[in-house]
C-alpha cells in the first residue's frame, strides 16, 4: 500500500489481476512509488469478488488467467462497472489480442516485458479519465442519430483505442475528433490535426515523422514532425485515405511499434499519441481498388464512428440554423434575424450535399445580403442543381410517376424523404435503371443506394438491374 502520510487523501486503489507473483510485486512497487495504493488478486473469480466489495480507480489485468480469459473480465467490467478503466497486459507481440481488448472497451494495453515508463503513463492517463468540459464544443441536435453519436463519443473518449470517423464532407468529423480529445484523459495534451491530402507526397514523411539536419537539400536543422508534436495528446489524421501507399506502410509501423525514425535518423524515438483518423471516402472500396492497405485499415479502425449527413437528421435543421445565425450575428454586432416561412421550406427541401459546412456558408452569405430582420428565400441563393440532378423546389411540377418533392406542408423529415425519392428515381431513370450508374450520379456507393431504396419504400417501384 502507499506510504503517503499527512493530510493528503489517498486515491482509490488499483486492482491488479495476474497469476504471476513477481509481476504483481513489480506492479505494486511501481504504483507505490506513484503514491497509489493497490490490491492484487490472481484469478478471474477473485477479481470479480474484489470488484464487488471495493471501489477501484483502475484495473490492470493479464489476458491469461488460470480460470478464464482476461477478455471476459473486460466485457464483464463494461457491463457491471462501465466507468472503471481497465488496461490489459498482453504477451509480447500479441497485437491481435490487444486490439480485441480495445474493441471490447479496454482503456489501453501493456506488453510484456513491462516498460515501467509506459506503465506509469497508462496509469496516470487512466486516473485522469473522468469526464470534463468540452471547451464550448457541442454536437447539436435532438434527433436519434445525434443522441446516439453523443453517447458513443462519451463512451469511447476514455479509451485509448484508435478511432476512425467516417462521414461525408462537411458533416462534422473534426468536431467529433476534438470532442473525443477534450473528453478524454489526454485533454491537457495537444490536439494536432493533419490534412493528409493537403501535404505534397514528397514532403509527407518529413512533415509527419520529422527529419535530421542534412537529411536532404534544405534540411539545415533538425525538424520535429507532427507525430512528435502531438506527444502526450491526440493526432487526428483527416482524409487518411489520401495517404500514398508507401506512407501507409510507414504509418502502420509507427502505430504498431509506437516508435518512429525521422528522415535521416539512425535511431528510433518512442511516441505516445492517441490515433484518430477520418475520411469521407469508402475505405472498404479503396481497399478493394488496392488504394488503401487492409492491415492499416484494421489498425486505425479499431472503433468506427459514423457521423450522419444533415439529410439524415433534418429535424435538427432549425436548431442548427438558430445556432449559426446567433453566432454570425454576434460576430457582426447585429440583431439575430429570423427566417421567412418560404426560406424555411426551401432549406427543408434542399439536400445539403455539403452538410453542416454548406449550411453555415449559405447562412453567412444570406446574412451579408440581408438588410432587414428576416432572411428571405431569395437571399439564401440555394443551388438549383446538385451534381447533374436538379434540386426540387416547393410546388414545382415533376415528371409523371415521380413522387412530389417538398412543399410547405408536412414535417421536414417527410419533405426530405420525398426529395430523396425524387432524386433516386430521376437518377435511375437517367441511367436506364442501372443501379451502379445511378449510385455514381448521386455520389453514393451501390450499398448506400440499395439501403435508401429499401428505407424509402421504393423496392416495388424500381425494376431489377438490366441484364
Amino acid at each position: 500500500m502507499s506510504n503517503v502520510t499527512g493530510s493528503h487523501r489517498l486515491p482509490q486503489p488499483v486492482l491488479i489481476v495476474d497469476d504471476e507473483p513477481d509481476l504483481c510485486e513489480l506492479l505494486g512497487i511501481t504504483l507505490q512509488r506513484m503514491q497509489i495504493p493497490s490490491q492484487a488478486v490472481h484469478s478471474l473469480a477473485a477479481a470479480k469478488e474484489a470488484l464487488a466489495a471495493t471501489p477501484f480507480a483502475l484495473c490492470l489485468a493479464d489476458l491469461r488467467l488460470p480460470d478464464g480469459d482476461g477478455l471476459e473480465l473486460v466485457a464483464w467490467l463494461q457491463e457491471r462497472h462501465p466507468g472503471l478503466p481497465v488496461a490489459v497486459i498482453t504477451a509480447h507481440g500479441n497485437v491481435e489480442s490487444a486490439v480485441r481488448a480495445l474493441k471490447l472497451g479496454a482503456f489501453d494495453f501493456l506488453s510484456k516485458p513491462l516498460d515501467l515508463a509506459n506503465l506509469r503513463r497508462v496509469v496516470s492517463q487512466a486516473l485522469r479519465s473522468a469526464p470534463r468540459t468540452n471547451h464550448g464544443r457541442v454536437l447539436l441536435g435532438a434527433s436519434g442519430p445525434m443522441q446516439a453519436l453523443r453517447t458513443l463519443v462519451a463512451r469511447v473518449a476514455r479509451s485509448q483505442a484508435p478511432i476512425h470517423i467516417s462521414g461525408e464532407s462537411g458533416s462534422g468529423k473534426e468536431l467529433v475528433a476534438r470532442l473525443i480529445h477534450d473528453s478524454g484523459p489526454r485533454r491537457d495534451g495537444p490536439f494536432v490535426a493533419v490534412n493528409c491530402g493537403a501535404i505534397p507526397a514528397e514532403l509527407l514523411e518529413s512533415e509527419l515523422f520529422g527529419h535530421k539536419r542534412g537529411a536532404f537539400t534544405g534540411a539545415i536543422a533538425d525538424h520535429k514532425g507532427l507525430v512528435q508534436t502531438a506527444e502526450g495528446g491526440t493526432l487526428f489524421l483527416d482524409e487518411v485515405a489520401d495517404l500514398p501507399l508507401h506512407m501507409q506502410v510507414k504509418l502502420l509501423r509507427v502505430i504498431q511499434e509506437r516508435t518512429l525514425r525521422p528522415v535521416g535518423g539512425t535511431s528510433e524515438i518512442a511516441v505516445d499519441v492517441r490515433w484518430l483518423s477520418a475520411t469521407h471516402r469508402d475505405l472498404e472500396q479503396a481497399i478493394a481498388n488496392s488504394q488503401f492497405r487492409e492491415d492499416l485499415y484494421y489498425r486505425i479502425n479499431v472503433i468506427e464512428i459514423r457521423v450522419p449527413p444533415l439529410r439524415e437528421r433534418v429535424e435538427d435543421l432549425l436548431e442548427l440554423v438558430d445556432h449559426v445565425l446567433t453566432r454570425l450575428a454576434g460576430e457582426q454586432g447585429r440583431p439575430v434575424p429570423s427566417l421567412s416561412r418560404e426560406a424555411q421550406n426551401r432549406l427543408a427541401s434542399y439536400p445539403f450535399p455539403g452538410n453542416v459546412r454548406e449550411l453555415e456558408n449559405i447562412l453567412e452569405r444570406a446574412l451579408a445580403f440581408s438588410e432587414g430582420s428576416t432572411v428571405t428565400a431569395e437571399e439564401l441563393q440555394l443551388r438549383t442543381t446538385v451534381g447533374s440532378l436538379p434540386v426540387a423546389t416547393p410546388g414545382a411540377g415533376l415528371p409523371p410517376g415521380v413522387m412530389p418533392g417538398a412543399t410547405s406542408t408536412g414535417t421536414m423529415t417527410d419533405q426530405l424523404a420525398d426529395l430523396e425519392r425524387t432524386a433516386i428515381l430521376q437518377a435511375l431513370e437517367k441511367s436506364r435503371w442501372n443501379r451502379t450508374a445511378a449510385a455514381q450520379l448521386l455520389g453514393l456507393t451501390f450499398r448506400q443506394l440499395r439501403y435508401r431504396i429499401a428505407k424509402l419504400g421504393l423496392v416495388d417501384s424500381v425494376p431489377p438491374d438490366p441484364r
